[in-house]
């Protein structure tokens, strides 16, 4: 006798769909010597991603859930995260063998859904969920990454409604209180617990700092001045000997588009040059989600409605968007782009909320709380809907640029 799904079941199910539809739609074009090749050498192979998305769905649904003995062991040390270093992450199985892979995982997967004890694994099923959705996001940076290195820059997006350019005065957030984190089933372990903070009065950019305004900061030099970075930026700089953004297009047309591809230490080196700072992840979070008339936190900028046609992202694009096409998305205090487009910088290392508790396992988030990791938070024109939030949690180096982040500034009394 077949189990009736539950409507959270049918809504797992659906969900588990959709990623996976988005996850193959990336592959649709690809070659064979693009899903081996790594890409970047920070990165694992985009074959390998799609191998692990499957691995890891077996590993925890099927083997840790449903006891099932291992489907694919002599897979094991290839797709595990800890397995093997990325660079030997290119001897794969072909891209036929890896679709099969997943889709006999899937298979089971679907079939132990039926009968899974929701009310005790359903924060797994969210957490397997968004695993793929960041996995995904991962695959579409290698292959936008792919065209910057083969001089095939993609074509600026034709956006119906670009807007002018935005005007640069800064919206005052006052001091009081607001929640943090989440405490949804939702939430992964590194958003949790929902707690209360109290910010001081800061005065925050509407918008993420547009390529027309980064433009003024490379035109004065500001890549061969030490004045305005930090010690460890200017070390990072003699390293890297860069010039300008990575994903840098110096055309007119982007200006009130946003500047993406810098680290955070070209993002720290920017707001000193104009007399700013890069905002704390409180400070972020709570300018994108609290609204100060309801003395509530909202899920989105814009209150609880799943995103569509608010933000940027999901791939929908292609690309980014001017900063101020998204008046839909604007969040209680007014501003811009908050989710999607561009994810933005904080100046916050990454590190767990007080009572912090790894799940589902110590390397997801714990093993990153070591300094060295700054929180980046709102997504970006490539971020799923599954793990776009405002109390949703990035993490990466400083001095990586290959991702899809940008930035905005923040001022105040202290």
């Amino acid at each position: 006798m077949k189990l009736t799904s539950t409507p959270s079941k049918d809504a797992i199910r659906t969900a588990l769909q959709q990623c996976r539809s988005r996850t193959l739609k990336l592959f649709e074009k690809i070659d064979d010597a693009t899903f081996y090749q790594q890409i970047h050498p920070d990165f694992s192979p985009i074959g390998w991603h799609l191998g692990h998305i499957g691995y890891t769905e077996a590993l925890w649904l099927l083997e840790y859930s449903a006891q099932h003995p291992p489907l694919f062991p002599q897979y094991r040390q290839l797709y595990a995260a800890d397995g093997l270093p990325k660079k030997e992450r290119v001897k794969l199985p072909t891209p036929a063998q890896t679709r099969e892979l997943l889709e006999i995982i899937r298979e089971k997967v679907l079939k132990y859904l039926e009968i899974a004890p929701l009310q005790e694994q359903e924060r797994l099923w969210h957490f397997i969920i968004q695993h793929e959705s960041q996995h995904g996001e991962t695959i579409a940076i290698l292959l936008h990454l792919q065209q910057w290195n083969q001089k095939n820059n993609p074509q600026i997006p034709q956006f119906s409604n670009p807007g002018s350019l935005p005007k640069n005065e800064m919206i005052e957030i006052p001091a009081g209180a607001f929640e943090m984190g989440s405490d949804a089933i939702e939430a992964l372990d590194n958003e949790r617990s929902r707690h209360y903070r109290h910010l001081q009065t800061y005065w925050i950019d509407p918008y993420p700092v547009t390529c027309g305004q980064y433009r003024e900061f490379i035109a004065a030099g500001g890549y061969d001045n030490p004045k305005w970075w930090s010690l460890e930026g200017w070390e990072w700089l003699q390293a890297n000997a860069v010039k300008q953004p990575l994903y840098w297009i110096d055309n007119p047309a982007l200006d009130n588009h946003p500047v993406y591809g810098v680290s955070w230490y070209e993002a720290d080196a920017y707001s000193r040059f104009v007399g700013k700072r890069l905002p704390t992840e409180a400070e972020w979070e709570k300018a994108a989600s609290w609204d100060a008339a309801n003395a509530t936190k909202r899920l989105y900028p814009w209150g609880e409605e799943k995103p569509t046609f608010q933000c940027n992202h999901d791939i929908l694009i292609g690309g980014t968007t001017p900063v101020n096409a998204y008046p839909e998305g604007v969040s209680f205090y007014g501003c811009y782009d908050m989710l999607g487009n561009v994810w933005e910088w904080t100046c916050s290392w990454f590190e767990g909320y007080e009572g912090f508790q790894f799940y589902p396992y110590p390397g997801y988030s714990q093993i990153y709380f070591d300094g060295k990791h700054r929180v980046l938070k709102g997504g970006s024109w490539a971020t799923y809907p599954w793990v776009l939030r405002c109390s949703f949690r990035n993490w990466y180096h400083p001095g990586v640029r290959q991702i899809l982040a940008g930035f905005r500034c923040v001022k105040s009394e202290y």
